[in-house]
C-alpha cells in the first residue's frame, strides 16, 4: 500500500506538473494574464487555510518569519510564476516548458558565483549543452523575433526564470528552515494573490468578466487546485519517502510531458530543431544535476 501511494504522489507530481504550461495557455485564452496568476494563488491561499484551520495548525508566524515569505512569494510566485503566465499570452506553452527547463542553469550559475556550488568540467559541458539548446530554439524561429509581441514574451520569461533562480539561491544562501512548510506556503499565496490581482486591475485593459470562457476558468481552478495545493502535497509526500535526488528526476520528466501534450491538445507546431533542443537542454540539466543516488533504491519506511 505505501508503495502504491509513492507511486500515485510521483504520477501526481509528474502529471500535473507537466500540464501547468498547458493549462495556463488555455487559462489566458480568455482571462488576462494578472488575473489567472492572482486568482489561482488566492485560491490555493483559501484551500490552505482550510486545512491549516482543520489541522489546528493556523498561527502567526512572526514578522522575521513573514519577512522571508515575503521575499520568497515576490521572486518565486510573483516574477516568476505571474511573469510566466503574461509570458504564455504570447508564447506556446511548448517553448514555455522548454525554455523555463533552464532554470536549473541559473540557479547553478548563480550558486558558483556566490561560492555555494564549486565549476566542474561536467557542469561547463551541462552548460554548453543547455546554451546549445536555447541556440536551437531561436534558430528554429529566428523569424519570430521580428515580432514585438513574441520579443517582449521571451523577455518576461527569462525575467521570470531569474526569478525563479533568485529564489532557489535565496533559499540556500540563507539556509532557511520550516517547521510547517503548509503554514508558510499560505502566507505565500496569500501574499502573491492579493497583489497579482491587484496588478491585475492596474496592468489589464480588458477584463470583461463575461467574455471569460468556462475552459478557461476550469484551467484556471485545476492550476489553483492542482497545481498550487495537490502537487505540493504529493511533492513533499514523495520527499519524505525518497531521496531528493531521486524526485529531481521528474523535473525532466515534466518537460516531455509538456511538450507532448502541447502538440496533442493544444496542436501545437513540434519541429525537429525544436526536439534537438528538447534533447541538449533536458540532457545538460541532467549531466550538472546527476548524482548516482539517483538511481539507487530508497528503504521505504
Amino acid at each position: 500500500m505505501k508503495d502504491l501511494k509513492l507511486t500515485f504522489a510521483i504520477l501526481t507530481v509528474a502529471i500535473v506538473w507537466g500540464t501547468t504550461f498547458l493549462s495556463i495557455r488555455v487559462a489566458v485564452e480568455t482571462i488576462p494574464a494578472w488575473f489567472v496568476a492572482g486568482i489561482r494563488q488566492f485560491l490555493a491561499s483559501v484551500i490552505m487555510l482550510l486545512i491549516l484551520l482543520y489541522r489546528g495548525e493556523f498561527q502567526w508566524i512572526g514578522w522575521k518569519n513573514l519577512g522571508y515569505q515575503i521575499v520568497f512569494s515576490l521572486l518565486m510566485l510573483i516574477i516568476a510564476n505571474g511573469l510566466t503566465t503574461v509570458a504564455e499570452e504570447t508564447l506556446t506553452s511548448s517553448l514555455t516548458s522548454l525554455i523555463s527547463a533552464t532554470s536549473p542553469i541559473i540557479v547553478f550559475l548563480g550558486s558558483v558565483a556566490l561560492g555555494l556550488q564549486k565549476f566542474t568540467i561536467r557542469a561547463l559541458v551541462g552548460v554548453l549543452m543547455c546554451f546549445g539548446g536555447i541556440l536551437f530554439i531561436f534558430w528554429d524561429g529566428i523569424k519570430d523575433l521580428a515580432n514585438p509581441d513574441y520579443r517582449f514574451g521571451i523577455l518576461l520569461l527569462f525575467c521570470a526564470i531569474a526569478g525563479w533562480a533568485s529564489g532557489t539561491i535565496y533559499t540556500k544562501k540563507l539556509n532557511i528552515q520550516s517547521k510547517n512548510i503548509s503554514l508558510n506556503l499560505f502566507y505565500q499565496f496569500a501574499f502573491a494573490g492579493i497583489m497579482q490581482i491587484i496588478f491585475a486591475f492596474l496592468f489589464s485593459e480588458n477584463y470583461n468578466f463575461e467574455n471569460w470562457s468556462l475552459k478557461s476558468v476550469s484551467a484556471m481552478i485545476y492550476l489553483s487546485v492542482f497545481g498550487s495545493v495537490a502537487a505540493f502535497f504529493a511533492y513533499h509526500y514523495a520527499l519524505r519517502k525518497v531521496s531528493p535526488v531521486q524526485v529531481s528526476i521528474l523535473a525532466y520528466v515534466n518537460t516531455i510531458i509538456s511538450i507532448f501534450l502541447s502538440w496533442l491538445i493544444l496542436d501545437e507546431t513540434i519541429t525537429m530543431k525544436f526536439i534537438m533542443a528538447a534533447v541538449l537542454i533536458i540532457f545538460g540539466v541532467f549531466v550538472i544535476n546527476y548524482n548516482p543516488q539517483m538511481f539507487k533504491k530508497q528503504r521505504i519506511e
